[in-house]
C-alpha cells in the first residue's frame, strides 16, 4: 500500500525556519518525480517545490523561490522541504505527492498520490 506522511508543521515566527519531511512507505521513491504542494483557506492547491527522481533537476513555485530548498534521500524513501525566511502568506497545509504517470509536474492533477498533510502557520 503507498504511503506518503508528513511531518515537521507547526508555529513559526515571521522569519523564522521549518524542515518538513515526507515518509515514503510501500514503495521505493527513487523513479519517481516528486513534490510538495500547499493550500491555504479558501485558496486552490499551489505549487511549491518538485525534484526529479534522482535530484538532480530542482524548481520552485515564484512565491518560495529563493526560500525553499527541496531534497530526497532515495536510500531512506524520504523527501524533504527546508523553509527559510517565512512569511505569514506561507500559512498553510503542505502535502508531498508522488507523480507515477506523465502529467505536468507543477500541476496537482498530474499527481497520483498524496499525503495527509502538515499544517504550517507563519504568525507573531
Amino acid at each position: 500500500q503507498v504511503q506518503l506522511v508528513e511531518s515537521g508543521g507547526g508555529l513559526v515566527q515571521p522569519g523564522g525556519s521549518l524542515r518538513l519531511t515526507c515518509a515514503a512507505s510501500g514503495f521505493t521513491i527513487k523513479n519517481y518525480h516528486m513534490a510538495w504542494f500547499r493550500q491555504a483557506p479558501g485558496k486552490e492547491r499551489e505549487f511549491v517545490a518538485g525534484s526529479d527522481w534522482i535530484g538532480t533537476h530542482k524548481y520552485y513555485g515564484d512565491s518560495v523561490k529563493g526560500r525553499f530548498t527541496i531534497s530526497r534521500d532515495n536510500a531512506k524513501n524520504l523527501v524533504a522541504l527546508q523553509m527559510n525566511s517565512l512569511k505569514p502568506e506561507d500559512t498553510a497545509v503542505y502535502y508531498c505527492a508522488l507523480l507515477s504517470g506523465v502529467g505536468h509536474p507543477m500541476t496537482a492533477s498530474a499527481y497520483d498520490y498524496w499525503g495527509q498533510g502538515t499544517r504550517v502557520t507563519v504568525s507573531s
